[in-house]
């Protein structure tokens, strides 16, 4: 077989047994392909030895650490579904995830000691199904080391080898967290796949690639990211956890090629001191990647500005239905969009499912050549988010130019209705987002007797001692210089922090029902 075929670590195992495949960012440690593969190789055979067979699931839930990609890639070769768990969960998130995807084996870490000794306390019979439990360093109740079970497993390669598939969890912004299952295809182990060739010709990539993921593991687009990098045999920097600064050195250090943020981490790297953070050499850097969130207009041009026409944009989700891509040239001919579909048809409709005219905003969704996914367990919300015609949605509303260009509004479930007026808050946010005394802003919905709900900003300020009335008036100011006064905060709170994912995300859900408790039957 070829290499493009055998697109996968073992391969470049083969071929540069000494190439580093994961650099840790901040400790430095390396580990290589041979390394990787054969730890792979033997929790693989581990697996197979416990009786479990291609389209098993099991799950793995720690912080970003050297085994981290290793052990899904055992999980790969052996063929299995593999679920990388938020290691932000409280125990009953936890449990409700491990018993919701069937998982038989929980790979973990004492980070989440204090997690899974609530759940042992709270649901300990989920704990006790699983068939394997393992701790990767150091001990757990109840938990095999890690180190040892791999030390007594065979590092052969398993026989007739097929490809696993990642069933991933939505970060539960708007509820309990669903699972995305996609289609088993059986192929065999190596098979690169849509993405492959993607991060290969789209986004240039090669063996000789230096990818940074400043992201948690866990979550989807890291996670996919990552192994398509390896699967070309390049480098992986994975940071212990995101920081504005260490990102920036380790661009730096590492000579980083590739990346992928959110627009969360631009702002807070341009909010560093401008003096610190041009000190650092990002010219190795040849494509920017970035999702999750729309990026205000001002963010992505001054990043631009510092960087160079190296960022690029797309617009997909965990579910694999559709994806679009702007590259920087793309953006700058149509500011502010998320891409033009390169996998999938996209199509703008009404709440009847209807297509509205062309610039008209409306629910996005995506045909032809999408991916097949179902939510697990879950046959309403996989039947909510497609149409009678099999077009299926991310939940998102936006609309489109006549170059085909999608342009995002918000998600529907964030949209304000004010005296029956519709507001979307990631306009609102954008603008307060660039305000400099704004270190992290959501703007939400709350009751009003009147209109219904009401525009409220939420916000984080940069200097904590300055939270207080002189600062929101200042800030309704500004926000009304750049919008119809219906879209601005009727009044601003201050927290010392907001309920944000580490990938960027915010639980707009958790500020919600703080504000709307007694209220619960007014919510939309």
């Amino acid at each position: 077989m070829t290499e493009e075929i055998l697109s996968y670590p073992g391969a470049w195992a083969a071929k540069t047994p000494d190439h580093p495949a994961i650099i840790m960012a901040e400790s430095g440690e390396v580990v290589t392909y041979a390394e990787l593969d054969d730890a792979a190789n033997r929790l693989a055979n581990l697996f197979h030895a416990a009786g479990f067979k291609p389209g098993d699931h099991v799950a793995m839930c720690m912080e970003n650490r050297p085994e981290f990609l290793p052990i899904l890639w055992g999980a790969h070769y052996a063929g299995l579904y593999y679920t990388a768990i938020s290691s932000r969960l409280t125990a009953d998130e936890l449990g409700y995830v491990i018993s919701d995807s069937g998982s038989r084996a929980l790979i973990s870490s004492p980070y989440m000691a204090e997690s899974l000794a609530g759940l042992d306390a709270e649901h300990g019979g989920v704990l006790d199904k699983l068939e394997i439990r393992l701790s990767v360093g150091g001990a757990l109740p109840g938990f095999d080391a890690y180190e040892d079970a791999i030390a007594g497993a065979s590092p052969e390669p398993l026989p007739d080898r097929v490809e696993g598939q990642p069933m991933l969890y939505s970060s539960g912004t708007t509820g309990r967290p669903k699972g995305v299952k996609p289609a088993f295809t059986g192929e065999p182990l190596g098979s690169a796949d849509g993405m492959t060739a993607m991060v290969r010709f789209l986004f240039g990539a090669s063996e000789k690639s230096v990818y940074l993921s400043p992201a948690p593991l866990y979550h989807a687009a890291p996670l996919r990211f990552c192994c398509q990098f390896q699967r070309i045999g390049a480098t992986v920097v994975v940071m212990e956890r995101f920081d504005a600064e260490g990102a920036l050195r380790a661009i730096e250090k590492y000579h980083v090629t590739h990346s992928q943020w959110v627009p969360t981490m631009f702002v807070r790297m341009l909010k560093l001191d401008d003096e610190l953070r041009k000190s650092f050499d990002v010219s190795s850097l040849e494509f920017a990647i970035h999702a999750a969130a729309p990026c205000p207009i001002p963010v992505k041009e001054t990043i631009m500005e510092w960087w160079g026409p190296v960022i690029h944009e797309y617009y997909a989700g965990t579910e694999g239905n559709g994806f679009c891509y702007a590259s920087a040239t793309d953006w700058l001919a149509h500011k502010g969009t998320v891409g033009k579909a390169l996998n999938g048809e996209l199509h703008i409709v009404d709440d009847d499912g209807n297509e509205v005219a062309l610039g008209e905003e409306g629910g996005i969704y995506f045909s032809k050549g999408a991916t097949d996914f179902e939510y697990h367990n879950d046959p309403e919300k996989t039947a909510a988010g497609r149409l009678a015609n099999g077009w299926s949605t991310l939940g998102d509303i936006g609309k489109l130019d006549e170059d085909g260009f999608l342009y995002l509004t918000d998600r529907k479930s964030n949209m304000i209705i004010s005296g029956g007026v519709n507001i979307y808050p990631q306009e609102t946010e954008n603008v307060l987002t660039m305000h400099p005394k704004v270190h992290d802003v959501a703007v939400i919905g709350v009751p009003n007797a009147d209109f219904g709900e009401e525009v409220k900003a939420v916000v984080q300020p940069t200097d904590p001692s300055e939270a207080g009335e002189n600062l929101e008036r200042e800030l309704i100011a500004f926000c009304r210089e750049h919008l119809a006064d219906v879209k601005c905060p009727r009044s601003v709170d201050f927290r010392d922090e907001l309920p944000r994912h580490p990938t960027g995300k915010l639980y707009k859900r958790l500020l919600k029902d703080e504000y709307w408790k007694g209220h619960e039957s007014r919510l939309l």
